[in-house]
């Protein structure tokens, strides 16, 4: 197709030329993307390697092309191709590109100029619209780019910058959370959904919300079947990004119209109505293109070299345990993370990204760990992400384990997993555990030394792995359903069933089983760091012994909010206790306690105990620790708390220090009955016995100090 010129007196704001039915010019190059200009819209695309470029229209749904535009030589400035194009339907406009150029894998080229690609930088994604109805295959074009309208009123709405060790974080799904029946909400599992539910959250006292991926996915690309029904297995958990800059439309009660991001931004801004920040899940280590096998959907086609890392042979290094692994130290790359997060950071207001397999962004091109990530620098001192909140999964699946030493330029948080395994085994009741439940609780100082507590996520179970009350119920994992020989998951759980695996009737187990959950709970919001909380934990939700739901789209991963009033003393504890962590500043300190009086109130920050006061045990049989702290509140009153941990199966008679010339209160006692078991922050009865408090077989006892 040859280019017809149309001579114009200025050429800043007009085309400059025909191509097929429509008016062009030459574009700019950033930013990449499609970019709404006055009367058109810009289209850049950046390929290295391509020979050539083509800008392939759709109307919306059509098989067919409306028109392929290829770009002029002239429109290419360095290796971004780039041009405006007038006289488009936004409404219903789907587009892609082709590209031409080698197909040589050995030296990492693999274009094609027969599929027609995603954009990578494109804002909406249009083919699968509504989750769970099955696409056309026959469609080559399976995942189109669509341009976004920017027409969303944000109001009065800015970011909450709620101080990091202020929070409490609450890990969910956004189709899990609502999608099931007793949700009651008017579009179950959607943005709009979860948005009917801030009025619990708000409740429960958790003041951000983790959302597992929202990046534009395929919840088709998992080829198995349950062994026992037949029924297809789902890409449930989202984590095979199609497209970094859109939001999922099958999440999305409005996604058959194309206002997801709209969906999305209202969902956010309700939120921070509430006092609750945004925190996004992300996956930059690997994509949905797979290896050698996968498909060719935006990257791979348009410079697989640049994108992913590649053996001296062509082959997909896979430190991701998915297929391939994004190069994200690349120069080219990093701009493309870069660019992504600034995007919902502006665009969409979200506070804080949670980055998967982040040690990944720590390797080089060849897979070995830089000594100066480029990646993880330029994102710590980014300007405007200056104030967004950055957490690592601070390891891979290729064995890099950085907890404790990943780069973090005085800016990253760390999921501990090094805190998940010590108090699942302290809970457990193993041995020699007490000496670093210690260092947990007290914000990990031995990994975090120097950069705060915030720098420790504290967290007992997350999406990965067993929810709470199945780690006191199993055990064992039952991934039978994932239709993989029950050989995905973790093995090394560190979990116990109590006596039965699974449900049980017997009323012992399961008394001893909420009493775990309660004292997991528990030293999770009396320890230093960020806690984070499981959606469901709080209300006993199972998944029956499947700790690798990734792939199940139905009962076992929703949220079953019939629990909310079947385990209402559950929910009850959990609220308490959340309510009494924002009521102790102690508890949130920005520093790493010294066990030195730091505010002059006569006591250390912190100090150990054990069955007698200020004499811990730290053998290894010890199965009782007992920790002080002390400091002042946001009136300068002293602020004086003592927990008891004990996993020991017999009971204690504990000796309680000095309350500081007060007297103690008891705010929680897991090994009561309810309702005593917890009470409200403020209005604690003192203690039955001056200066002692039994403290019952596997349970947890808080105090807190008053002048009366």
């Amino acid at each position: 197709m040859t280019a017809e010129r149309i001579d114009l007196p200025r050429i800043d704001d007009f085309p400059t030329r025909r191509i097929g039915a429509y008016r062009v010019r030459q574009g700019r190059p950033f930013p990449h993307g499609a970019t709404l200009v006055p009367g058109g819209v810009n289209f850049s695309v950046f390929s290295d390697g391509a020979t050539a470029m083509t800008l392939v229209l759709y109307r919306r749904g059509d098989a067919e092309p409306l028109e392929e535009l290829p770009f002029p030589p002239e429109y290419r400035i360095g290796s971004v191709f780039t041009m405006t194009v007038f006289g488009l339907d936004l409404e219903s406009l789907e587009y892609g590109y082709r590209a031409e150029g080698p197909f040589d894998p050995a030296r990492g080229d693999r274009f094609d100029p027969g599929a027609i690609l995603a954009d990578p930088h494109a804002l909406l994604l249009s083919g699968r619209d509504v989750w769970g109805v099955p696409p056309d295959w026959s469609k080559p074009y399976q995942y189109r780019s669509m341009i976004a309208q920017e027409d969303f009123d944000w109001e009065d709405d800015v970011p909450l910058r709620t101080p990091s060790e202020d929070l409490v974080i609450y890990e969910t799904h956004v189709r899990g959370f609502t999608r099931h029946p007793s949700s009651g909400v008017a579009a179950p599992g959607t943005y709009a959904g979860l948005r009917e539910k801030i009025p619990y959250l708000r409740d429960l006292g958790v003041n951000c919300v983790e959302l597992m991926p929202i990046f534009e996915f395929d919840e088709f690309d998992n080829g198995r079947v349950n062994p026992a029904t037949g029924e297809r297995l789902h890409n449930y958990w989202g984590y095979n990004t199609i497209g970094f800059f859109a939001p999922k439309a099958g999440y999305a009660a409005t996604g058959a119209f194309g206002m997801q991001a709209d969906e999305f931004k209202a969902l956010v801004k309700d939120l921070h109505r509430a006092g609750i920040e945004v925190m996004l899940d992300v996956v930059f280590n690997h994509t949905a293109e797979g290896n050698e096998q996968g498909p060719t959907i935006s990257f791979k086609g348009l410079d697989n070299a640049t994108y992913y890392m590649l053996t001296p042979e062509g082959y997909y290094y896979n430190f991701s345990g998915t297929g391939n692994t994004v190069n994200c130290n690349h120069p080219v790359v990093r701009d493309f993370v870069l660019t992504c997060l600034r995007h919902w950071v502006s665009e969409y207001h979200v506070d804080g990204f949670r980055f998967d397999l982040a040690a990944i962004l720590d390797r080089g091109p060849d897979g070995a760990p830089l000594p100066n990530p480029p990646l993880l620098e330029q994102l710590a001192y980014d300007p405007i992400l200056r104030h967004t909140k950055l957490i690592a999964e601070a390891w891979d699946a290729g064995g890099l384990y950085q907890v404790g030493h990943f780069p973090n330029y005085g800016r990253w948080s760390e999921w501990n997993g090094k805190y998940r395994d010590v108090l699942r085994r302290f809970l457990k009741g193993d041995e020699g555990t007490t000496g670093e439940l210690a260092a947990r609780v007290a914000g990990s100082p031995d990994l975090y030394g120097g950069r705060g507590p915030a720098a420790s996520v504290n967290f007992v179970t997350a999406h990965d792995g067993f929810t709470l009350n199945d780690l006191v119920s199993y055990n064992d994992k039952h991934n039978e359903a994932n239709g993989e020989g029950n050989a995905d998951g973790a093995n090394d759980n560190n979990s116990w069933n109590h006596g039965a695996e699974g449900p049980t009737e017997d009323p012992g187990i399961n008394a001893l089983r909420t009493r775990q959950m309660k004292n997991a709970l528990a030293i999770l919001l009396v320890s230093q760091g960020i806690p984070m909380l499981l959606a469901g934990d709080e209300v006993g939700r199972t998944q029956l012994g499947n700790n690798n739901t990734y792939c199940q789209d139905n009962e076992l991963s929703w949220f079953d909010w019939t629990l909310v009033d079947a385990n209402a003393e559950l929910l009850r504890f959990a609220r308490r206790m959340i309510a009494f962590r924002h009521a102790h500043p102690v508890l949130r300190e920005g520093r790493h306690p010294l066990g030195v009086d730091t505010t002059g109130v006569g006591l250390p920050d912190v100090s150990w105990h054990g069955v007698d006061a200020w004499r811990p045990d730290w053998s290894p049989g010890s199965r009782l620790l007992a920790v002080m702290r002390a400091g002042r509140d946001a009136d300068g009153a002293m602020d004086q708390l003592y927990v008891v941990m004990n996993s020991h199966w017999e009971g204690h008679d504990v000796e309680l220090p000095d309350p500081a010339g007060g007297v103690w209160r008891l705010f929680a006692d897991t090994g009561a009955s309810a309702p005593h078991d917890v009470h409200d922050p403020g209005a604690e009865p003192a203690t039955a016995y001056p200066g002692r408090v039994y403290v019952a077989p596997r349970s947890v006892v808080i105090l807190t100090r008053s002048d009366d």
